[in-house]
């Protein structure tokens, strides 16, 4: 079991940590619209791209071709 001095020693830490975490969210700079900060982030990531294009690839998978024009291309 912990004895006194590293229980206290324990929450002389617990109470630092607390601080520097309320610190740190009071002066956190503070953006007047967070979406224009992600908008565009990883457009250009291959990964993102690749995503993209999977997800195209799923959509158009479900489609019926037009039967009058034997278009393909929905």
């Amino acid at each position: 079991m912990l004895d006194e001095a590293n229980l206290e020693q324990r929450l002389v830490t617990l109470e630092q940590t607390v601080a520097d975490l309320k610190y740190r969210v009071i002066n956190a700079p503070t953006s007047s619209n967070w979406l224009e900060n992600v908008i565009g982030s990883i457009s250009d990531e291959p990964a993102f791209l690749e995503a993209l294009e999977y997800g195209r690839s799923l959509r158009h998978a479900d489609k019926i071709p037009n039967l009058k024009t034997q278009d393909w291309t929905v």
